[in-house]
């Protein structure tokens, strides 16, 4: 199956990317079970699917009167976790003997921090069964609400006839061009020129803009002055993002602005400041709040009382019932008025923007972070509620997580934003002045993946850290006879020589700097690997080290995903791959790639294999760069 051309009628391309996610919802699916059959808990843990055993907490009803359930886990507390705000979860019990059995229901995660649980409840039943358990497991389980919504938000699309919807679907998907207003630009001295062109351009839109921000180009600065100043002209916008990170980062920056968000779901990364601006947590401040406790509480006790058989005045009972349902529906009714009429601004996930509260409610202009990270289908969940959207990202880095080969070979991986900017390039604004990075890490990202149009500010052209001392080293490990050992298809490859020699680079280079220098600088270092059991592997050698153990603060081992919207004054990269037959495998996503060099701001050094990996044209352009550079010295 291969992708179909731009041409197509826009009914054709949304029956295509049903089709599409069809696929990868029976492939992900299948997948999941798969893995739970196959897979033992052990194994589940150290990738971060699965705590066992859990303490179990205390349950009470929260703020929107769920029933939730706290629990802690007791062990491998430094293993990175995937659970977080929205994901559906399953509670298991595992036997002597390694037999894992589920119990029959699904919570949800309603908060969660790198030890510690707050899960959404089906009801007490399934609250009295896991307490009552003897060292309970809990699991991520495969995600049938979020396919629902986008299967659902296709589906609306497909059908929408005579409506904003229907008008942006045919606008976005057909040859139509987008529509601008005239206005006079509006001066903003603190941004450079392409960031105060792209607000304008913003400002100016009337069905699509797009910001385009390659690597350091300030695109979370530019997107938030659009929404600023969006919002003298529009009385709220919703702002959304694939995952909840980008909605956290964005929202922060946002509420640092002057703007009053309204966050819908729990925040990732738990701190007073980012719970301050959650639904739930305005929804406890609310000063009708303690009144609808009062009535909530009051509620369950009598409602306890009803369904002992042998009550008497139940009458009476079903009449004070009533008065306090309709009590407790007003004081919510009110709340949530106060709370959506006092926010400037709507945060929400892509998924999140299907949520109850937003039901009804409608926007002027929405705006999508981080939007070429994002399934077509994700993003039309929310633009359902919008009259003209803003998509702002960089399709040359990270493209949307999808797990059928495929589809993402057919065209699933493919973005609105990706596709808008190739078919209505008027509507993009390309940020072209970086802050980031020494001008010689970004010059080949700038002539390999933006056409050489990026420029380095001059505050950051010639950054470094030590004198005589070249930005870009590559590391070549041919005739070392280092090999790369396949681990599994999650984990990918590993190659411990590599690493090995990548801890003896890095501890000579912070030894070159000096200890004393990295802490009072707070100078940092980034490790990234685009296979997580080399990851693992290295943050195993970096607990090992003595001469790292000081800095152990300032440096951080991830995959490359893990490092998207990172930065790092060092970064060392570990490219793994080393075989006879030059196979690469997904280092040929050219993209990973542009992310994992331009996390840089001074210096960045790569180790790799160049027999295996200069077979491909981008590794030997790359390659070939760098000795230029030297020979440059």
């Amino acid at each position: 199956m291969k992708p179909q051309a731009d041409i197509q009628s826009p009914a054709a391309h949304i029956e295509r990317q049903q089709l599409l996610l069809r696929m990868e919802y029976e492939y992900e699916k299948a997948e999941f079970q798969r893995q739970t059959e196959t897979m033992g808990v052990a194994r589940q843990v150290k990738r971060g699917l699965c705590w066992w055993p859990v303490g179990v907490g205390r349950n009470y009803y929260n703020s929107l009167n769920q029933l939730v359930l706290e629990v802690e886990r007791t062990r491998d507390t430094d293993i990175e976790h995937s659970f977080e705000f929205g994901r559906p979860v399953v509670f298991f019990r595992q036997s002597a003997d390694g037999q894992v059995s589920y119990y029959p229901f699904q919570a949800t995660v309603s908060y969660a921090d790198d030890t510690r649980m707050v899960l959404v409840m089906p009801g007490m039943n399934a609250v009295l069964d896991v307490q009552g358990a003897d060292a309970p497991g809990v699991q991520l389980f495969f995600d049938e609400t979020s396919y629902r919504t986008m299967f659902e938000a296709l589906a609306d699309v497909a059908r929408a006839r005579g409506n904003r919807l229907a008008e942006l679907r045919d606008l976005l998907l057909g040859t139509q061009k987008p529509g601008f207003r005239q206005l006079y630009p509006v001066r903003l001295p603190w941004l450079n020129p392409t960031q105060e062109a792209a607000v304008n351009r913003v400002l100016c839109a009337r069905d699509v803009a797009i910001v385009h921000g390659p690597p350091g180009t300030g695109k979370t600065t530019t997107l938030v002055e659009a929404i600023y100043e969006t919002l003298h002209r529009e009385p709220q916008v919703l702002v959304c993002a694939q995952s909840n990170t980008a909605v956290d980062w964005i929202s922060e920056r946002l509420v640092d602005r002057g703007l009053s968000v309204l966050r819908i779901g729990n925040p990732t990364r738990v701190d007073d400041k980012m719970l301050s601006f959650t639904y739930e947590r305005r929804f406890e401040a609310h000063p009708a709040y303690p009144e609808l406790w009062a009535i909530r509480r009051e509620l369950r006790a009598l409602q306890s009382r009803a369904r002992r058989p042998d009550y008497a005045g139940r009458e009476a009972l079903r009449n004070r019932l009533s008065r306090l349902r309709d009590r407790a529906t007003a004081l919510e009714v009110q709340i949530n008025a106060d709370l959506f009429d006092s926010a400037h601004v709507i945060a929400s996930t892509l998924v999140g923007a299907n949520h109850r509260l937003l039901h009804g409610r409608r926007f002027g202009t929405l705006f999508i972070d981080e939007a070429a990270q994002a399934l077509e289908a994700a993003c039309w969940i929310a633009i359902r509620r919008a009259d003209r959207v803003v998509l702002a990202g960089d399709h040359q880095q990270l493209p949307p997580t999808i797990k059928c080969p495929e589809a993402a070979r057919s065209g699933l991986e493919r973005t609105l934003m990706q596709r808008l900017a190739q078919t209505k390039p008027e509507a993009v604004s390309l940020l072209r002045v970086q802050y980031r990075m020494n001008e010689a890490i970004m010059q080949f990202s700038s002539r390999r993946f933006y056409n050489g149009m990026l420029q380095a500010d001059p505050s950051v052209r010639h950054r470094g850290i030590l004198d005589l001392d070249t930005p870009i080293d590559w590391i070549d490990t041919t005739g070392l006879d280092f090999k790369e050992q396949f681990v599994g298809d999650t984990f990918g490859r590993i190659n411990r020589d590599e690493a090995d020699l990548l801890i003896r680079h890095l501890e000579a280079y912070v030894a070159r700097i000096g200890t004393d220098r990295i802490l009072d600088e707070r100078i940092d270092f980034g490790i990234i690997s685009p296979y997580r059991a080399q990851v693992q592997y290295l943050r195993g050698r970096i607990r090992q080290s003595a001469v790292l153990r000081p800095i152990r603060d300032l440096l951080a081992a991830n995959t490359v995903d893990g490092f998207q919207g990172q930065e790092r004054d060092v970064i060392f990269i570990s490219l793994v791959r080393a075989n006879d037959q030059g196979q690469i495998g997904f280092l040929g996503d050219l993209r990973r790639m542009n992310v994992a060099i331009t996390r840089a701001r001074m210096k960045l050094v790569i180790l790799g294999e160049a027999a295996t990996l200069a077979r491909h044209p981008f590794y030997a352009d790359l390659l070939a760069y760098i000795r230029r550079l030297h020979e440059a010295e």
